[in-house]
């Protein structure tokens, strides 16, 4: 029987500048990738994105994207959903940059390419009760006793 997974046109090998940062000389476009997602466990309500960076030069990595309570009747999103409108009802938190929604790769000139892993999540639960801007610890923590399942996608960049 398949199983629950993830797939993108842009989020594998190494990042196209479509999902990098727009700041700091990294030069990208900041577009949330496309994904596309089938075969949630049974009983699914609702889904939950994670994109973190365990490799930036900070002791808990750095936090790209979380969004949050997207309905289940959402199989995917286009390039750019972050910023050009996510399904009704999705919350998005706060990411390692201050700010809402997705931020692009952006490592440091020179590191060795970073790991970026995003993360889809299918949670049993409709809602978690969090505003945006939610930093990500606390929506995982929150998401924690509704998870049925999850599937995962790596990508790299360096600059």
């Amino acid at each position: 029987m398949p199983g629950f997974t993830v797939m993108s046109n842009q989020f594998m090998g190494q990042l196209p500048k479509a999902n990098v940062f727009d700041g700091m000389g990294a030069g990208g476009n900041n577009l949330s990738p496309d994904l596309t997602w089938k075969d949630a466990p049974s009983g699914t309500k609702s889904f939950l994105i994670l994109v973190h960076d365990p490799d930036a030069p900070t002791p808990a990595g750095f936090t790209h994207w979380c969004a949050f309570n997207i309905p289940a009747s959402v199989t995917s999103l286009p390039t750019g959903a972050s910023s050009e409108g996510m399904p009704e009802g999705t919350i998005e938190g706060g990411n390692s940059y201050g700010t809402i929604g997705y931020g692009g790769a952006c490592p440091p000139p020179g590191d060795a390419a970073h790991a970026y892993h995003l993360t889809l999540y299918a949670l049993g639960t409709d809602t978690i009760d969090l505003p945006a801007g939610s930093p990500a610890e606390k929506v995982v923590f929150m998401a924690t006793q509704h998870i049925l399942g999850k599937t995962g996608l790596t990508a790299h960049y360096a600059r």
